[in-house]
């Protein structure tokens, strides 16, 4: 597959007990022009509902979505397009193998959408070839990042390694629900994600080795449901990557230590050095109090220019986007903006938010890459080289002193715990 033009293969309606050609039979009566059914095609996508369909008559005064609901029954899975997810060659920057590189099992990835409501989902599964079953990773947005072409190209990677990647939606829009209910509604999205894999025609969850990735908003809500995965019913998380976390002013869904993290669990929180918008407090609490959970490292990541002055990699909160419009869904709210105007694909995706979200995987799933997870290792703190050969400025790596690691405390007991910092 030459290049990486994101055109998708195929697009169709999930519609039960119908034939598709159905609908577009109906359609080409009105559309005369390819273009114009295309359009009408998308345009009924995005109004009609994914919620269960309930046979009742049309009355006068219904709304014209409840209309189409009793005319073209949805099923409450959608099925938005199948897209090229991987390619020939890697990026540049990107290693050819290894956690973050192009070595791709998968070279499709199928984008469902059941997130009408705050409680809601998208779900990425992959294809060509599609496996029975797979391995699933929760990925969670920052604040208002309810487009998932913010992280597409992050998520079409992590696809395209074999994972089943469920994206809960968890508010509705920027003012509501408000941040405490933002954990519930996010294991709720990942309950009926799950439910919904089970059934025909998708690749079935492996759930014993769920890894967890967020970033901002998502990092607080991936440690809020880190420590209480029992409570809301989830997968117990096996490993958590951290990105940028923190909640800005708002206090929802934080909790006061994070002692309450699974002992088993491996988990690594990156700061950014230039993180204006959350800043490194977030992180840091996290990285401090999760005094459990003794596999864990915090890695702030540094600004760099070359010699020459003319290229650069910055460090700021807007690092982990990488935005690809094959998951757009039309959404363009202060966050979507911002991400057009912010993302950039670059090392510092590559060689670290995928490195280590692979390298996490690949050591609690298959017992390998520790050394590029943990560590204070050359490999961990590694973040690509220059045109000449120079290498970047490395992530700086902070350890749970040996003392700490060594020594479990109740789980009642909370506070900061020591860290030493490793140059």
């Amino acid at each position: 597959m030459a290049g990486r033009e994101n055109v998708p293969i195929r697009f169709l309606f999930q519609l039960p007990d119908k034939d598709t050609s159905f609908l577009s039979g109906l359609l080409s009566i009105f559309c005369k022009r390819k273009r114009h059914f295309e359009r009408l095609n998308v345009s009924l996508i995005m109004m009609m509902s994914t919620s269960q369909f309930i046979e009742r008559p049309y009355k006068k005064g219904r709304s014209f979505r409840q209309f189409l609901r009793t005319v073209f029954p949805m099923s409450p899975l959608l099925l938005r397009g199948i897209f090229a997810a991987a390619q020939s060659t890697p990026y540049p920057g990107q290693p050819a193998y290894g956690p973050g590189g192009a070595e791709y099992t998968h070279q499709s990835v199928a984008f469902f959408d059941h997130a009408t409501a705050a409680d809601g989902y998208w779900l990425f599964e992959p294809r060509d070839p599609q496996p029975d079953s797979a391995e699933v990773v929760v990925f969670m947005h920052g604040y208002g990042a309810y487009n998932p072409m913010a992280y597409g190209k992050w998520i079409k990677h992590l696809v395209a390694k074999g994972n089943i990647v469920i994206y809960p939606r968890y508010q509705k829009n920027l003012v509501w629900p408000r941040p405490d209910g933002f954990p519930q509604n996010a294991a709720k999205g990942i309950r009926d994600a799950l439910k919904a894999l089970e059934k025909d025609g998708h690749v079935k969850p492996r759930t014993d080795k769920v890894a967890y990735i967020g970033h901002s908003y998502g990092g607080v809500i991936v440690s809020n449901l880190a420590c209480h995965w029992e409570k809301y019913r989830i997968p117990k998380p096996a490993s958590v990557l951290l990105c940028e976390p923190g909640s800005g002013p708002f206090k929802g869904a934080r909790l006061s230590d994070y002692c309450h993290m699974p002992s088993d669990m491996a988990m690594v929180v990156v700061v950014g050095e230039d993180d204006y918008v959350v800043g490194q407090e977030f992180g840091r609490l996290v990285f401090e109090t999760a005094v459990n959970t003794p596999q864990r490292n915090l890695v702030l990541q540094r600004r760099d220019r070359d010699t020459t002055g003319h290229r650069w990699v910055l460090a700021s909160h807007s690092e982990p986007y990488c935005y690809d419009l094959d998951f757009d869904t039309g959404v363009r709210n202060y966050t979507a903006k911002r991400v057009l105007m912010t993302s950039r694909l670059n090392e510092v995706d590559f060689n670290c938010y995928w490195k280590f979200g692979d390298a996490l995987m690949d050591y609690t799933r298959n017992g390998c890459n520790e050394h590029i997870a943990f560590g204070n290792t050359p490999e961990q703190c590694y973040l690509g080289c220059w045109s000449n050969g120079i290498h970047m400025r490395p992530m700086q790596v902070f350890l749970p002193t040996d003392k700490q690691a060594a020594s479990v405390v109740p789980a009642q007991t909370s506070g900061p715990a020591a860290v030493e910092m490793h140059k």
